[in-house]
């Protein structure tokens, strides 16, 4: 079932409950990637998990796109905003795929806006023949779940 068995885990969750935490979390995603000038960059994208592998989009120009092009090394994070806090932090290796980045848009628009009928999601889907699909591969995970520790509101 996981295509994170191979991937090195640590933290109170197993692998199952990463990947249960992943397909249901809809924070959008911490991406650190590496500058031009040696420091780190962060976004925040819109994600989802399939396949062992954490999905986002970006257009094809982008500064996130021309900066995993030199080099593709990441760090993320994928955590809720409101106590308890839990979430999911690692680094990866990613892919941009160009042909699937319109695939790719339009599954998170599905995730994010519940369909593609908002303003919104009409103009990101009108220029989605430029937009890339980002395979973002774990190489460790961590998980962290203070809920026994912080009460809830």
């Amino acid at each position: 079932m996981s295509d994170l068995a191979e991937v090195t885990t640590k933290g109170p969750w197993s692998t199952g409950e990463i990947e249960a935490f992943l397909e249901r979390e809809r924070s959008p995603l911490r991406l650190a990637l590496n500058g031009r000038d040696g420091f780190p960059l962060l976004a925040s994208l819109w994600f989802r998990y399939a396949d062992g592998a954490l999905w986002c989009a970006t257009h094809r120009e982008s500064l996130v796109a021309k900066r995993l092009a030199k080099d593709p090394r990441v760090a993320f994070e994928v955590s809720v905003n409101e106590p308890p806090y839990v979430g999911v932090r690692g680094q990866a290796a990613v892919e941009c795929l160009p042909e699937s980045g319109a695939h790719e848009l339009e599954a998170l628009l599905e995730r994010y806006l519940g369909g593609t009928d908002s303003s919104l999601a009409r103009w990101l889907l009108s220029r989605a023949d430029a937009e890339v699909a980002l395979r973002i591969r774990p190489k460790w995970l961590t998980a962290w779940d203070f809920s026994g520790r912080m009460p809830t509101r």
